[in-house]
């Protein structure tokens, strides 16, 4: 069955497609949640005419994302965690921690906006991509230190007192664990 969409629908089309979905689909979903028409001509006008409104407020919207993005690009922030002395962190460094850095020195994200393929768990200096829109994205730099007091918790530490091992039960030649003398504590 042939459809023109309202709306953008994800891995099936744009605004003002006419695509071809099975009938189930488009009857059950996309007809009745009014994201799609019957392709007459009446409904493509009227599609065209949304078409157009929608264009113009997505300039719109991407022009601000545009000025947040710009705004963001290329700033550094640094994030303190607890780490061990070869750099490996105690827990781990996410788009949430990121965000809220970010909004601390005044830049507007959202933790959702942050990509990251996988949470930092190691202390540097990363390149992370903040997606605004699907083309619109800005770089920012951040750096994972480790905390003050977990270097002070590394360097005090001293070595665990080693256990001396207890001396070996004497045993008689002849007694091979069991009985009477199994029992015995000292």
């Amino acid at each position: 069955m042939k459809v023109l969409l309202r709306k953008n629908v994800y891995k099936l089309g744009k605004i003002g497609d006419v695509v071809e979905v099975k009938n189930g689909y488009a009857r059950n979903f996309l007809i009745p949640q009014g994201v799609a028409y019957q392709p007459t001509e009446a409904n493509i006008k009227t599609v065209e005419n949304e078409k157009a409104k929608y264009l113009e407020q997505l300039a719109k919207e991407r022009a601000e994302l545009q000025v947040r993005a710009d705004a963001v690009n290329g700033k550094e922030v640094t994030i303190e965690a607890r780490a061990n002395v070869e750099g490996h962190l105690y827990g781990s460094v996410g788009p949430a921690q990121i965000a809220a850095a970010l909004c601390e020195i005044g830049a507007n994200v959202n933790a959702d906006e942050v990509i990251m393929a996988q949470a930092i768990r190691q202390l540097d200096k990363y390149d992370v991509e903040i997606r605004f829109d699907e083309e619109v994205k800005a770089t920012v730099n951040v750096w994972v230190v480790p905390t003050k007091d977990s270097l002070f918790e590394e360097a005090t530490e001293e070595p665990a007192p080693v256990a001396e091992p207890k001396p070996a039960k004497k045993t008689d030649d002849y007694d091979f664990g069991g009985g009477v003398d199994a029992l015995e504590t000292e």
